[in-house]
């Protein structure tokens, strides 16, 4: 497997510029981790929520593909302005309890590819590892962002999805905790380069999340492993996905090497029992900046962004 830069989807996606720690080396609580992206701009005015198409409809194994975004209203209407650049500019404000679930990093043994942890890579580079801790900081350094450390780990975490190990993981752990898993809803950011969903067509209408238009298609949760990528070896798996009786949802960005789940007190416990999973308790308001990270030192070096 490759590095992020020599990876077509990488190449293929929207530049992404983040605001760099300033020159004093502290945190700036502006900073910002997760940037507005247009998608595939210049677009005209969407149509309404409800679409009147009599064409067939689009499917993707299980998945059907939505003319009618109204069952994501509560989310829309309930996460907070994208600028706020909190848990909760991804995920309603509306749960009783939040986690963050790390993607792993990987290492190569012996000419084998495994997970390791975000654990691991901390305590190995004399950092703490907390929920709010940042990739750059507890690898110590802006230059091993998308290298690596020799004996310690091999490919950075993915981001902008969730592994399918992960998702996987998750559909087993969640599925007991809503009573509608034969009828979830899965939207998917429309600016990923390599969708094998019709994002060309603008007469489907868009989950207007903050910053971040999206399809919406429904399934059973088993479907939660189907991949949104054209690429054969590639994963491409939902941006936010929820249950019908919304007991839980799951958010991850395009921007983040990290996935958040919100759901009731037991619903998340459950999450932090399993022990294939790194994952923390948070709050809704925990930032998502590199800045975040007031636990550990700032990574030396320059920012690349």
């Amino acid at each position: 497997m490759t590095k992020e830069s020599s990876d077509p989807e990488h190449q293929r996606r929207l530049p992404r510029v983040l605001k760099p720690i300033d020159a004093s080396g502290h945190h700036e609580e502006t900073e910002m981790h997760i940037k507005s992206r247009p998608g595939l701009a210049p677009k005209p005015v969407r149509p309404p929520a409800v679409a009147n198409r009599q064409d067939e409809p689009f499917t993707l194994g299980e998945l059907t593909l939505c003319t009618d975004v109204r069952p994501a209203d509560w989310a829309v209407s309930a996460t907070l302005p994208f600028d706020w650049n909190i848990v909760a500019c991804m995920l309603p404000p509306v749960f009783g309890a939040y986690a963050r679930l790390f993607h792993p990093p990987r290492i190569t043994v012996g000419g084998v590819e495994q997970e390791t942890s975000w654990r691991k890579v901390a305590l190995a580079n004399g950092r703490v590892p907390h929920p709010g801790m940042q990739w750059p900081y507890i690898t110590g350094a802006w230059s091993f962002f998308n290298d690596e450390q020799p004996g310690i780990w091999s490919y950075p975490p993915e981001e902008g999805t969730l592994p399918l190990r992960q998702v996987a993981r998750l559909v087993h752990l969640l599925s007991p905790r809503t009573t509608t898993p034969e009828r979830c809803w899965f939207a998917v950011w429309e600016g990923f380069g390599d969708l094998n969903l019709p994002v060309e067509d603008e007469e489907i209408p868009r989950v207007e999340m903050p910053a971040r238009s999206m399809l919406l298609l429904e399934g059973p949760l088993r479907a939660a492993t189907t991949s949104f990528s054209d690429i054969p070896w590639s994963g491409r798996y939902a941006s936010l996905w929820w249950p019908q009786d919304r007991a839980w949802c799951v958010a991850t960005d395009v921007d983040l090497m990290t996935t958040y789940i919100g759901g009731s007190p037991e619903c998340v416990a459950a999450l932090l029992a399993d022990e294939e999973l790194e994952i923390m308790e948070i709050p809704v308001d925990q930032r998502l900046s590199w800045g975040s990270d007031t636990v550990n030192p700032p990574p030396t070096g320059k920012s690349p962004w």
